[in-house]
């Protein structure tokens, strides 16, 4: 059974403006942020969304029903909207609602590595995640092994549900590093990454459930 997933990263956080992590912390939607999701409602209104998901953090859930009510506005039946830990962000651990800049310091300064581009530059993804736990002094930050897992799950979550069918369109509300992270792991050579895809853009895959996770993902579109 393929799905077609509209992943859209929820809309600007004070956190996102201020330049700190947020992973499982909350920070509200700014008034731009309230926005992005309206202006990604608009993008998808001409869907008709089987399912819904979102992390149960509030930015995600505020934008899925923004999103969900401007699709319903515009005619479509109104898919329930499922909540789950599995959607959240990348966990930072001790380093959530810090400056960006300084965890990433704290994090690939051991390592030879003075910020996040210089870690993934000379390690990989992977060990940004792995850095993190690393420098965290109480380890529960995410690895990536731990992060993968996760994420995983919220995928089988999806292939679970027992109402979707084959080409059903699917609407997910996802974060920026995970969106990156998911463009690391499946995007081609040409897929441009050097930067998180926008709040309130949509990144579309195409999710084989028949597949193991590994090769059950297709990136149609990434952060448009």
């Amino acid at each position: 059974m393929i799905l077609h997933l509209h992943l859209v990263r929820h809309g600007l956080t004070t956190f996102n403006k201020y330049n700190r992590l947020q992973g499982w912390c909350n920070a509200p939607l700014t008034a731009s942020g309230l926005a992005d999701a309206d202006r990604a409602g608009h993008k998808l209104e001409g869907y008709d969304f089987a399912a819904a998901y979102c992390s149960d953090t509030s930015r995600a859930e505020i934008t899925a029903k923004r999103i969900l009510d401007i699709n319903e506005a515009a005619g479509h039946a109104r898919p329930e909207l499922t909540a789950d830990m599995h959607f959240r962000e990348q966990c930072y651990g001790y380093f959530e609602g810090q400056d960006m800049s300084l965890a990433w310091t704290a994090a690939g300064g051991p390592h030879g590595a003075k910020d996040y581009n210089d870690i993934v530059a000379k390690f990989g993804l992977a060990a940004s995640r792995d850095f993190l736990k690393e420098a965290d002094p109480f380890h529960d930050a995410e690895s990536d092994e731990e992060y993968w897992a996760r994420v995983e799950g919220a995928f089988q979550l999806i292939a679970s549900n027992p109402n979707l069918k084959d080409g059903d369109d699917v609407l997910q509300i996802s974060h920026g590093n995970t969106l990156l992270s998911l463009g690391h792991r499946f995007g081609g050579p040409d897929l441009d990454l050097s930067e998180r895809p926008a709040n309130g853009s949509v990144t579309v895959l195409d999710f084989d459930t028949t597949k193991p996770f590994s090769q059950a993902v297709t990136i149609v579109s990434y952060g448009k």
